[in-house]
């Protein structure tokens, strides 16, 4: 599995600090998300493949740039907190298929996932899918939504499978390096922080807490 890692970019660096702080409101917080969205889908964007080829200018010819995947992005929000995020990265990849997943992760140990609900366009294996998840704690719910896409969406597995969250916790890589092997299928995972551990409630500490919760001004 590779993993790229943000920590070399200010700009995003900048958006998970103001993310990270308690006393950001929920109206700051969701238009954080969707800029970290954004800019984060330009990284993502700069690593699928092109071509070359040449382009007429009103002066003659000019040579040019031409992406070969990026009209076969199909992008799933996990459902309620990637959001905002997803928002931003659509404007990146303005032509992509959209698809919608709800998973709920139970009370720990055993931390039981329950997908209640999925929407997700037929995958390809010309296809390059971009699960937008915020956090990856466990990585229990990732390996979930992993699992149900690969075995019930499409004929082929696609291209290749990118994570793009915010914040992860070591535990959430570790097991999707163990789905990965399972499933046999590539997984690129975009992160702008890895944080130093998860509390007994399986939350990221430090963190941002959750997400979902500040981004749509709801408790748990």
């Amino acid at each position: 599995m590779r993993v790229v890692e943000f920590k070399d970019r200010p700009v995003l660096q900048e958006i998970i600090t103001n993310l990270r702080d308690k006393n950001t409101g929920r109206v700051k917080f969701r238009k954080l998300l969707q800029r970290y969205g954004r800019y984060g889908g330009y990284e993502i964007a700069n690593k699928i493949e092109y071509r070359e080829g040449e382009v007429e200018t009103p002066l003659g010819i000019a040579k040019g740039t031409f992406p070969l995947d990026k009209e076969n992005v199909v992008i799933i929000k996990v459902l309620r907190a990637a959001i905002p995020m997803a928002e931003g990265l659509v404007k990146v990849f303005p032509k992509a298929r959209l698809g919608f997943i709800t998973a709920k992760r139970g009370e720990a140990p055993s931390f039981k996932i329950e997908v209640a609900y999925s929407n997700i366009p037929h995958i390809t294996n010309r296809d390059i899918v971009i699960i937008v998840d915020p956090m990856l704690a466990t990585g229990s719910t990732m390996e979930a939504i992993l699992r149900k896409i690969v075995k019930e969406y499409g004929e082929r597995k696609a291209k290749q499978y990118i994570v793009f969250s915010l914040i992860a916790a070591k535990e959430g890589i570790e097991r999707l390096k163990k789905v990965e092997e399972e499933l046999n299928i590539e997984i690129t995972l975009y992160i702008g922080a890895i944080d130093e551990k998860l509390n007994e409630k399986g939350y990221i500490v430090p963190g941002l807490g959750d997400a979902g919760d500040r981004a749509f001004g709801t408790t748990h």
